[in-house]
């Protein structure tokens, strides 16, 4: 076993029972060690504090809680760096006055223009039997008073103890950190709450997958996360520093899709008094994430397919093929094989989408242990965004939330968890009737039109704006509703209203 300081724990001891306390309930840990990582920074009167967790697939240190507003997260190989000569020995180092440590590296320093003086790093350790495994590295930089003294170091690795039990408490994340993880740490700045048997397994895919080049199809219900594991795709391949370029095909009219996606020349329509790159070219070296596919209009499909197949495109009035070097990845709700079956959606492009499905679960598939997580993550997040503290919620509001069936999945309810906190006062308790739940019944179809849809001779696209418009009224006004009855996405809904 690694011997570790020694020293006189009274003063720790409120934090460490903190600690141990706040790990045993349902808050969310991410959130969790940002307040802790916070505190030890202002207790020990530093500048910064990072807590590192060991990726042992990529035998690297990754940066999971920190105050980085310059870069997202810093990554070190094991032994590089201070950080990373920590997590290879297990043992402190305190770097004094200025940097001319013989460990101490200023890459980092050179990407974020920040200035480190001085620097105390010590290492998180998991108990096992017989011995004690680094997990991670606890970091403080740049000591407001001259130098980190050896009472800081002694006082860091007793804090460093506490935060390893906390972490060790947490299932999901004790998962990832053992040593025969085979899988990169996937959370980097997803925030993917879940360790049920069915986000493990959809985890395991998705990293699978993001390993190679090859596109990436998501299919899902609305609201379960398919932008989040299109992040995850992008953050665990090959081209993480590159750009992730979403493009919304059902917020575009269909008319305006393609310059979108391709850009255009000058001239090629009335204003284009310049040339103007597109979405693809933005993801260059990148992921381009191609948010309900299922929405593009046929014409679109075809340019489409030439990108993915051949990797090059035409820009709007151009006539020199670009060439693309993007990876990408799709996401619908749509049941594409009906399309295609319906003629909405061409046969060769659904099979070159769908070179590696991911599949994210209904909420409803993902158990109620899984759904108190996810319950108390927006509790505690969205307590503290609206400045509501103490804000709890009782046994039968849970228990309300427990029996709704969530159609909406995930989205509806964090949207449902934020009404009711933003709604109460400091310190109050949510009841059952602050919770904004719509009853779990499917909506029906409603009653077929009369015969003034076919009393005189018009356009299909006549006839179907109208057919739109009496679905709605029929559903009360709700969109959402109305584009469930007609089987077609909210936002296609909306764009055949306003055509």
């Amino acid at each position: 076993m690694v011997e570790r300081a020694s020293g006189d724990r009274s003063d720790l001891l409120d934090r460490g029972t903190m600690l141990r306390e706040l790990s045993e309930k349902n808050v969310d840990l991410e959130e969790f060690m940002t307040q802790v990582i916070e505190q030890i920074t202002q207790a020990l009167d530093a500048d910064r504090g990072t807590l590192f967790l060991v990726d042992h697939a990529r035998n690297q240190l990754v940066s999971r809680v920190a105050r980085l507003p310059e870069i997202s997260e810093i990554r070190l190989s094991i032994g590089q760096g201070v950080a990373g000569w920590v997590a290879k020995h297990g043992e402190p180092v305190n770097v004094p006055h200025g940097v001319s440590h013989p460990r101490f590296e200023g890459n980092v320093d050179a990407r974020t223009g920040y200035e480190t003086r001085n620097m105390l790093a010590v290492p998180v350790f998991r108990e096992e039997p017989g011995a004690a495994t680094v997990i991670g590295v606890l970091q403080l930089l740049n000591k407001r008073a001259e130098r980190f003294t050896r009472w800081d170091e002694r006082r860091l690795a007793r804090l460093a103890r506490d935060v390893g039990e906390a972490l060790g408490m947490a299932d999901g994340v004790n998962f990832m950190l053992r040593q025969d993880n085979q899988h990169s740490i996937f959370f980097r700045y997803n925030h993917i709450v879940g360790s049920s048997p069915p986000m493990r397994a959809l985890y395991d895919r998705t990293f699978r997958a993001a390993s190679t080049d090859a596109t990436v199809l998501i299919r899902g219900e609305s609201g379960t996360g398919k932008e989040l594991f299109a992040r995850a795709v992008h953050d665990n391949s090959r081209r993480s520093n590159g750009a992730f370029v979403k493009v919304d095909c059902a917020a575009l009219p269909a008319q305006l899709i393609e310059n979108e996606l391709f850009g255009h020349e000058r001239g090629a329509f009335t204003g284009a008094d310049r040339a103007a790159p597109g979405k693809v070219q933005a993801a260059e070296g990148g992921t381009l994430f191609l948010d309900e596919v299922g929405e593009l209009p046929l014409d679109v499909q075809g340019n489409l397919l030439r990108l993915l197949q051949d990797r090059t495109y035409l820009k709007v009035g151009g006539t020199q093929p670009q060439s693309a070097d993007v990876r990408f990845v799709c996401a619908t709700n749509r049941d594409l094989e009906a399309d295609v079956a319906d003629g909405q959606f061409r046969q060769d492009l659904y099979y070159r989408l769908r070179v590696v499905e991911l599949e994210t679960p209904p909420l409803r598939d993902r158990g109620h242990p899984e759904l108190d997580r996810l319950i108390d993550h927006f509790l505690y997040n969205f307590a503290l965004r609206h400045e509501r503290a103490g804000v709890t919620l009782s046994h039968a509001a849970r228990d309300r939330l427990h029996a709704h069936g969530w159609p909406g999945n995930v989205r509806e309810l964090e949207h449902c968890i934020e009404a009711a906190v933003a709604l109460r006062k400091p310190g109050e308790v949510i009841e059952p009737e602050d919770l904004s739940l719509h009853s779990n019944a499917s909506p029906q179809p409603p009653p077929a039109p009369t015969s003034a849809f076919v009393t005189e001779l018009r356009s299909l696209k006549s006839v179907e704006r109208d057919y739109i418009v009496y679905v709605l009224e029929a559903c009360g006004g709700n969109r959402s509703e109305a584009a469930r009855v007609l089987g077609i996405g909210r936002n296609t809904l909306l764009r055949k209203l306003k055509s």
